[in-house]
């Protein structure tokens, strides 16, 4: 792709209903757009497309609580684009999502899947709760309020959630049979991650995790490294960090070091990632588990050929990544490392596989799910994982190959074919009315 110079002036688009000094996530993502504007060449004049999502939904949900009260909880979902297709993004349970957090985490699937090229656009939901103070009812009670509210712009064709930061495959359930009733037809296709018994796929639930690892381990293979004996450092064992792990674990990496929401284990001969599993199936995180215990300015600083940072956005600041020693940053969660921390990794010769490509394995498993239920027709979860392999593996190469070619770094790279993707379809279907 050629570099032609952008216009003379990049403006950020700043919605009157964020505060301009603190755009927080936003501001992180518009200022990827600005890097790379300069690549988009004629399709630059619909580059502010990009900076505005198309629809963002506030909702007030509320729900009678066990005791009996009635308690309100703040819920969002925005579509950034749907040029390429229905919105497809997932839904957050947390007590510190924002408007801002929730409108770049669906920007960023805009890119996302642009970048694997699943015919998606990009959307993202979340509410303000702490799930973990709500019993199994009053999360019930929850989604279903919070889906019935959201329903008037989602749908399968329209746009489809699926499991996020405390959602899974109940709430996926919850949210379908919700969404269903009130359609008055049984719609398996408006959500993903759903379980197996309401049309789910075989291999979702690890498809992330499974992502990371086969773009880390073609990311190493391009650099001369060999995933056997390579030491890995994990943070975040939840869905996508376990997963990977027991993936480099069993190709022969010895995973050194986690870190979860409590604690971190460090073992430099490699942890015992099967034992471990067990450990925080049992206890709900890593701490107390047999290993030694280092510091969270140590566990940056540990020397390892891969890190994966699989927890929450903004992780990887300017304040550790010039103590970081890894060969190579898989980012298993969104937007996980700032660009200031980009600049400096990429100046000290780190390489950073980002998250628009890495994590895109769930999403990628989710356009499977999808499919088979507008098909009725499911597939093994060999052939499920062999698909996602190569689209995996496509996407991985086109990302590197343009980064070659432009001398840029794989962010960047990835973000000139998304946002050419999503522009030209842009540019294609025109302007109506």
């Amino acid at each position: 792709m050629s570099n032609v110079a952008s216009p003379s002036t990049l403006q950020h688009a700043i919605p009157s209903y964020l505060p301009a000094d603190n755009l927080g996530p936003w501001g992180i993502y518009l200022q990827q757009v600005d890097r790379v504007t300069p690549y988009l060449g004629s399709l630059a004049r619909w580059v502010e497309t990009l900076k505005r999502p198309k629809r963002a939904l506030i909702v007030d949900v509320p729900i009678q609580m066990d005791d009996g009260r009635i308690a309100h909880f703040e819920g969002y979902r925005v579509q950034h684009n749907t040029s390429r297709g229905p919105g497809k993004g997932g839904v957050r349970f947390h007590q510190d999502v924002t408007l801002s957090e929730v409108m770049a985490l669906s920007a960023w699937m805009s890119v996302k899947n642009a970048a694997v090229n699943v015919p998606y656009g990009g959307a993202k939901g979340g509410i303000r709760v702490d799930p973990r103070k709500l019993s199994s009812g009053e999360l019930e009670r929850l989604t279903r309020r919070y889906t019935s509210e959201i329903g008037i712009i989602i749908g399968p064709n329209k746009d489809i959630p699926a499991p996020d930061v405390n959602t899974n495959a109940q709430i996926m359930a919850w949210m379908m049979d919700t969404y269903s009733m009130n359609e008055g037809s049984t719609a398996t296709g408006v959500v993903t991650g759903k379980p197996i018994a309401l049309g789910g796929s075989l291999g979702r639930r690890e498809a992330t995790g499974r992502g990371v690892f086969v773009v880390g381990s073609e990311a190493a293979r391009n650099l001369g490294i060999d995933v056997k004996g390579a030491r890995v450092v994990v943070q975040g064992f939840g869905n996508v960090g376990s997963v990977a792990a027991k993936l480099f674990h069993d190709a022969g990496a010895k995973v050194i070091a986690v870190q979860d929401h409590k604690g971190i284990v460090f073992n430099g001969n490699g942890l015992d990632v099967d034992a471990l599993i067990k450990h925080v199936d049992h206890n709900g995180s890593v701490a107390g588990f047999a290993a030694e215990a280092v510091s969270q300015d140590d566990f940056w600083a540990l020397d390892c050929e891969f890190l994966i940072p699989a927890a929450l956005e903004g992780q990887i600041t300017a304040k550790n990544a010039p103590h970081i020693k890894a060969k190579i940053v898989v980012e298993g969660a969104n937007g996980p490392t700032t660009p200031e921390a980009d600049d400096i990794l990429r100046d000290r010769g780190i390489l950073v596989c980002p998250d628009v490509i890495a994590n895109a394995g769930g999403v990628t498993v989710s356009y499977f799910e999808w499919v088979q239920d507008f098909s009725s027709f499911f597939w093994t979860e060999d052939e499920i994982n062999q698909r996602l392999v190569r689209i995996m593996q496509d996407a991985f190469r086109g990302v590197w190959q343009v980064a070659q070619d432009n001398k840029v770094t794989l962010r960047t790279a990835a973000f000139i074919i998304a946002c050419t993707r999503i522009l030209q379809a842009r540019q294609e279907r025109g302007l109506y009315p």
